[in-house]
């Protein structure tokens, strides 16, 4: 079945307090989706962020960004007073998020909601029903914040090895900040329900994102040491990155830590089928983030400033994948395969049937060597104009090189490309292509320039802040959206 959706972060939804969250906005944003003739909404991870604000770098794999609880919610519920949410500084401009001044003022607002709250049986329900990874997590972050909010590698010795009278004792007297956290996941939990939900009820369908790593200075790591490639004393023997290329003379250092894949083996893979179907709990279809990386990964030693030194070493492979299909059946997953991919990995997604990724940006840069033009593309494939690692299509158009634009307009077989509407000119040939399911980014159908990119890949600051204005989309640009949709087949 052909169909389209549209990408755009939680975070980059207009809302009133800084920063995009399950408000009445996101529910107006489902309901333009369907009025759009969209029957996908693709975002990205919902984790608690950390330094550098990136939602690939998250303090827990499981638990949820509590800046996305959305604070009128909060006071219809008699939990917070207008009063409150309008005494916070979030930021003033409504196109960017202000981190900082989020930090410094979510939590206090957060706070007060949860010194009026009152549990009841749902809220134990859910208690009980995520213990596995809750406390943990709320033990975790209690404790990060009476050690001044460093990684977990800085702690006390008691706490970073987790010696177990240590760990009662601080059960104990950070119990009440422990309770928090819970609060802070009960409500998320709450809310995105009802949102995704909504989302169902208007025949949308939700695209999560899971990153294939997890952050060093997390919930995961501290918890489930074994899982990792770590020493003695739990510092890592190497992490994650990208080796040098076209795009990168240094390669790409993420710093996550690297999976002991036969420990990982030896389990029956149990911890990843734990983590695969809470995804599935909170969304419709699952993109994997990094999929090469199941075939072989790129090891940096530890402490190095590049990824220039790092060596392939073999992932878990179908094993894996195999393991997920006999465990967790058919899933809807689709593969994030973009970069050099080898014969090995070809075979690794062939193997798996998960449909990759194509993008159309990709396919006139003169600096990829995979070929993504769409007359090339099968069926089972998702295609992007582009991602949230790619700048916007107009921006991109004007900073490629000039035969790489004579190209695209050959391609496109038009003398020249209007600037306030080429963006439409690639999302046409994306509508247009074989691919079963084409996904845009809401700022190409918007025709917005490189202010509103979401991420630019190995830098640090000014990444994950671009938001929607809140009359950004007319009725006029869903109409014409449903338009393109229905005339390439794919409402």
């Amino acid at each position: 079945m052909r169909e389209s959706g549209v990408l755009l972060p939680i975070f980059s939804l207009p809302s009133k307090y800084g920063i995009g969250c399950f408000s009445k906005e996101a529910y107006r944003f489902v309901d333009q989706l369907k009025r759009a003739g969209q029957k996908k909404w693709q975002i990205l991870p919902l984790g608690p962020t950390g330094y550098g604000d990136s939602p690939y770098q998250s303090f827990s794999t499981y638990a949820g960004n509590p800046y996305f609880i959305d604070l009128e919610t909060l006071t219809e519920e008699g939990l917070l007073t207008a009063q409150e949410c309008e005494a916070a500084r979030f930021g003033a401009d409504e196109t960017q998020i202000d981190y900082e001044k989020m930090y410094l003022n979510r939590f206090p607002v957060l706070r007060q909601a949860f010194h009026r709250f009152r549990p009841w049986d749902e809220y134990w329900s859910f208690v009980n029903e995520n213990e596995d990874w809750l406390t943990d997590y709320c033990l975790y972050m209690a404790i990060k914040e009476n050690q001044n909010g460093v990684s977990w590698i800085e702690w006390e010795e008691k706490y970073r090895n987790r010696e177990p009278e240590a760990m009662e004792q601080a059960k104990r007297t950070l119990a009440q900040e422990m309770d928090f956290y819970r609060f802070q996941q009960f409500e998320f939990d709450r809310q995105w329900k009802r949102l995704h939900a909504y989302a169902n009820a208007q025949g949308i369908k939700i695209i999560g994102d899971i990153p294939i790593y997890v952050a060093f200075d997390s919930a995961d790591t501290w918890a489930n040491p074994e899982l990792f490639q770590f020493d003695e004393n739990n510092f890592p023997t190497g992490v994650a990155g990208c080796p040098p290329d076209a795009f990168s003379a240094t390669g790409q250092l993420w710093g996550n830590p690297l999976y002991n894949w036969e420990y990982h083996r030896k389990t029956g893979y149990a911890w990843w089928l734990k983590r695969i179907s809470y995804c599935f709990r909170l969304y419709d279809v699952v993109r994997i983030d990094h999929f090469r990386g199941f075939d072989e990964y790129w090891a940096v030693p530890y402490g190095d400033k590049t990824a220039e030194n790092g060596r392939w070493l073999p992932g878990p492979g179908m094993d894996l994948f195999h393991t997920v299909n006999e465990r967790l059946g058919k899933l809807d997953i689709i593969a994030e395969d973009l970069g050099f991919l080898t014969d090995s990995v070809l075979q690794l997604l062939k193997d798996s049937g998960y449909p990759g990724m194509k993008v159309i940006q990709f396919a006139f840069d003169s600096r990829e060597s995979a070929n993504y033009l769409p007359h090339t593309y099968p069926n089972n494939c998702v295609v992007y104009t582009g991602t949230h690692d790619n700048t916007t299509t107009r921006a991109w158009y004007h900073e490629i090189k000039k035969e790489c634009r004579d190209f695209a307009k050959e391609y496109l077989c038009k003398p020249a490309l209007d600037e306030d509407t080429l963006a439409w000119d690639f999302i046409a040939m994306a509508m247009g292509s074989v691919a079963d399911l084409c996904i845009i980014p809401m700022q190409d159908y918007l025709c917005l320039d490189a202010r509103a990119r979401i991420n630019t890949p190995s830098t640090l600051g000014g990444n994950w802040t671009w938001r929607m204005g809140k009359d950004a989309v007319t009725e006029e640009l869903l109409q014409e959206m449903r338009r393109v949709t229905r005339l390439y087949g794919r409402e």
